[in-house]
Order: C-alpha cells, then sequence, then structure tokens
C-alpha cells in the first residue's frame, strides 16, 4: 500500500508541475471578464428582443444546437432564428444567466457552463423553465467569441 501511496503522490506532484500555472490556480481574471462580458451580452441581446445582438458574441462560423436538438450554422442563422422567436413565441420574455463554470482548456480555448431561467408568456399565462448551455470560446486575435453552443433545457423546471 505503501508504494501504491508514494506513487500516487509522485504521478499528482509531477501532474501538477506539468501545467501552466493559470491552469493550476484557475484564475485568468481578464479573459474571465471577458466570457463574461459575452454572457451578459448574450442577456441583453436577449431581453431586448434583438436577434443580432443576440448573436453578435458569436463566430461568423459558429455552432449552435437549439433546444430540440437542431443545430444551426453561423452567426447569420443565430440572429435570423433568434429574432423570429422574438418576434414570436418568446416576444417580450426575459432571461437570467447564472454563470456555473469557466474552464480554460488552452490559451485560447475556454469552456463554459451556464443556467438560464427563461420567463415569458404562453397563451396569455406567466411561464418559466431552465436551461443549461454549453459553451466552447475561442480567443483569435486577442478577442473571444463563442465557436459552439448547446442548449439543453432542464427536465421539470418548466411551469
Amino acid at each position: 500500500m505503501r508504494k501504491f501511496t508514494a506513487a500516487l503522490i509522485i504521478f499528482a506532484s509531477m501532474t501538477a508541475l506539468s501545467y501552466p500555472a493559470w491552469a493550476q490556480t484557475g484564475t485568468r481574471p481578464e479573459d474571465e471578464a471577458a466570457i463574461r462580458k459575452i454572457v451578459s451580452r448574450l442577456e441583453g441581446g436577449w431581453n431586448a428582443g434583438d436577434g443580432k445582438a443576440f448573436a453578435a458574441p458569436f463566430a461568423p462560423d459558429a455552432d449552435y444546437v437549439v433546444v430540440n436538438g437542431l443545430r444551426i450554422k453561423g452567426r447569420d442563422m443565430i440572429d435570423a432564428g433568434h429574432q423570429n422567436i422574438f418576434n414570436t413565441f418568446y416576444k417580450n420574455s426575459a432571461i437570467t444567466p447564472t454563470i456555473l463554470s469557466i474552464r480554460f482548456i488552452r490559451d485560447d480555448v475556454a469552456l463554459a457552463h451556464v443556467q438560464w431561467h427563461l420567463k415569458f408568456s404562453e397563451n396569455g399565462a406567466a411561464r418559466e423553465s431552465k436551461a443549461i448551455n454549453t459553451l466552447v470560446l475561442t480567443k483569435d486575435g486577442g478577442q473571444w467569441s463563442i465557436s459552439a453552443f448547446h442548449n439543453t433545457p432542464i427536465q421539470g423546471t418548466q411551469k
């Protein structure tokens, strides 16, 4: 058992030493702030009912998986699709995000999980639901953008 414990300690130490400092501490305040701002921009675009503003933080060739599993491609399609729902069944809806995690996979790639609380009206009745999104963000030319977005409803939260 001692040999196993010693080997585990050595492995853990070597593994920790092989990661860059920011991966060990989890601190990248400027990049985290930029990603938080992107989430805030999504919230602002949604709450304003503005498809173009909602889509702005996405990369031009972003992948977006909708709650029903449909995959759309590109910022223009994300804009058009969202403007359609803002003009119809999610008219005057509001979302509130909670960032659950931000993890930097590489210097220029981050993974974020965001929970959204959506309030909307359906047939005149106030409704709400929650979803969790997985965002893959990439940094190009010093700017972060969303390269992939997967939207998944949280079961049992629709009221």
